[in-house]
């Protein structure tokens, strides 16, 4: 018989596997939150171009910075994945079912998608955990990127904010951070100095192209945004989970939180990045392994 690869009292994970070959492996109920970052279901493959700027002899580069100086551009890895599905919702539906089954009984569900698919995943969920088991639409509004001139453009992404017991479940203000006053003249200067907790409307930034979070993978999210979500639905020591893991920035949230994490991605580049990001503070285990588990 095998060794699950999930315990309890385990190091956290970064899972290369499909993850609807993974997620019927781990027990009911063994995570307080759970959080995923779906594919859009665009229709087109998302691409972003890492690139990096190295000084060069005067004269020899490709492009002319500050003074005059010569740059050349080295040209990093090329990053894209489908974001095509025939059928998107047969595709997503059981593993929004698998996330219910794996919610603790005080468990929280976000669910991060845009304007093309959220309202249709409105719609499941509220079959999925029931219309009451609905919290909240958080609105994540940022600006930044192109701008349509044709209709207003598009500068929101919508999270959809699950609970498993809405009797039971952990949520906690407190430990959320707190954001400036709109008009601070309309409150008073104790208040002020506090800040305000947020609303379900989150303004943001997204991962700076030159800060020190990115890590080059496409559609990376923001350590802020995760941070919120961590903060509220979980205390520290419990388990959180996500299965469309990405660049794994739930795990680097979890990891400075203090929780356990999975991290779940069929993509070997994600692998490479999380292992990069997160192996400091979790084992990385292969599809190899995964699959001797789920056979067993």
């Amino acid at each position: 018989m095998s060794t699950p690869l999930w315990s309890p009292s385990g190091r956290s994970l970064v899972v290369h596997a499909d993850n609807a070959v993974f997620l019927p492996t781990l027990p009911d109920g063994a995570f307080t939150m759970i959080y995923v970052d779906p594919p859009f279901n665009t229709g087109r493959s998302q691409r972003r171009q890492q690139t990096t700027m190295v000084r060069s002899t005067d004269g020899t580069g490709d492009r002319v910075g500050f003074k005059g100086r010569s740059y050349s551009t080295v040209k990093g890895l090329l990053s894209s994945y489908d974001d095509a599905f025939e059928d998107y919702w047969a595709f997503l539906e059981p593993r929004l079912a698998e996330a219910w089954r794996l919610l603790a009984d005080d468990g929280t569900l976000y669910v991060h998608l845009d304007y093309r698919e959220v309202h249709y995943a409105k719609v499941m969920l509220d079959a999925l955990f029931g219309r009451d088991c609905f919290l909240n639409e958080i609105i994540w509004a940022y600006d930044y990127g192109g701008r349509a001139k044709n209709r207003w453009p598009a500068k929101h992404d919508n999270i959809l904010v699950y609970v498993k017991n809405p009797a039971a479940y952990h949520f906690d203000n407190a430990e959320v951070d707190r954001e400036p006053y709109m008009a601070p003249g309309l409150v008073t200067p104790e208040k002020v100095a506090l800040g305000k907790l947020p609303t379900d409307v989150w303004w943001h930034t997204i991962v700076s192209p030159t800060g020190k979070e990115k890590t080059g993978y496409p559609t990376q999210k923001p350590e802020g945004l995760l941070r919120r979500t961590v903060a509220a639905s979980s205390r520290e020591g419990d388990w959180v989970l996500d299965f469309f893991a990405g660049s794994g920035t739930l795990g680097a949230v979890a990891a400075k939180l203090n929780r356990k994490f999975v991290c779940v991605d069929a993509n070997p580049q994600a692998i490479e990045v999380m292992s990069k990001r997160l192996g400091h503070a979790a084992d990385i285990v292969s599809g190899d392994a995964v699959q001797s588990v789920a056979s067993a």
